[in-house]
């Protein structure tokens, strides 16, 4: 009988080139950081909880192989429509035939595309939104005030959603996330459709913007964190796409050591990007990561990768290999 063939050994005899090589060398460091004690942030962009990244990226958070989350404010409220509305949710697998009559269509139905799934507006992001205004509320009745993603675990941790539960919990990094109290940012959170709302009701003089805590805010929690887990481990940096996500919370190296002169402060001490964008003139996303050298958050001896593919073909393989399946 043949041995079964594992993805992390089907990785370590085929991914020999280019990018599967890039791949192969960036699971094999990861594994090795974490290995030596070393903590590891996420960064999430694009439309990765849609893309149902959450079923492994769960395993990975309840394994500790994740210690702190940067993400976009849509992947930190889609995990949870998700986790409540999937099967009201509609495949598209002919996006791109669609004319704009059927994509107003759509609209009119009450779904909002990306790329080939529409998230049902009603049964996702209105029933969303009716639990997490109470939230609001409560802090407001009690004079309280916390960041985005504190809100979200509220509502997790009190089991409110729990009665809409749409698919496996186990498949819900947020809920992996809240389980564990693991540190978030969430920058930028007022691009999002619930901050898009929480926008609504300030202009509606229901809420002060007070009531949610600021990305000024998230920053120093965030160089508070780096600091103390600096003092005793180093930290890496897995960036999944590019955007507000991973550009944030990256400099939070040189806010420290530049901006405030704490010296020394550690450089990031991995880094892997995720990436589809084109280096371009004056591209962030897309700068190759020497080009972090001279901004003062990764050194010239860091560990740095990048590869250029899809990052739903590639985060999985890369946790699978840390995870040894």
């Amino acid at each position: 009988m043949k041995d079964s063939i594992t993805i992390t050994s089907f990785i370590d005899k085929y991914f020999l080139h280019f990018n599967a090589l890039t791949l192969s060398e960036a699971a094999k460091a990861y594994k090795y950081h974490i290995k030596n004690n070393g903590k590891m942030m996420i960064t999430l962009a694009g439309a990765m909880s849609t893309a149902e990244l959450g079923k492994i990226l769960a395993e990975m958070i309840r394994k500790n192989k994740v210690h702190i989350i940067s993400c976009t404010g849509a992947n930190l409220e889609e995990d949870i429509t998700n986790l409540i509305a999937h099967s009201h949710y509609k495949k598209i697998p002919n996006y791109r035939d669609l004319t704009p009559d059927e994509e107003k269509n759509f609209l009119k139905k009450g779904f909002n595309r990306v790329t080939d799934t529409c998230i049902p507006e009603e049964q996702a992001f209105k029933l969303l939104q009716k639990h997490i205004f109470n939230m609001w509320k409560r802090a407001k009745e009690k004079s309280k005030r916390y960041f985005p993603h504190e809100y979200i675990y509220q509502l997790l941790l009190e089991n409110i959603l729990e009665p809409y539960y749409n698919i496996n919990s186990k498949d819900s990094w947020v809920l992996a996330a809240a389980k564990k109290n693991l540190p978030m940012v969430v920058p930028g959170w007022e691009d999002s459709t619930m901050g898009n709302i929480f926008s609504s009701y300030c202009m509606k003089k229901l809420f002060q913007p007070f009531l949610v805590k600021n990305g000024i805010e998230y920053m120093i929690y965030l160089a508070k964190w780096y600091q103390k887990e600096s003092a005793h481990r180093k930290i890496g940096f897995f960036q999944i796409g590019g955007g507000i996500s991973g550009d944030f919370p990256i400099c939070v190296v040189p806010m420290l050591s530049q901006d405030i002169g704490l010296h020394p402060t550690p450089f990031w001490s991995y880094f892997c990007q995720i990436s589809d964008s084109t280096t371009s003139y004056g591209s962030y996303s897309g700068a190759i990561p020497n080009e972090k050298i001279t901004w003062g958050k990764l050194d010239k001896d860091t560990p740095k990768f990048i590869i250029e593919s899809d990052a739903t073909i590639v985060a999985p393989l890369i946790f699978a290999y840390i995870l040894n399946m």
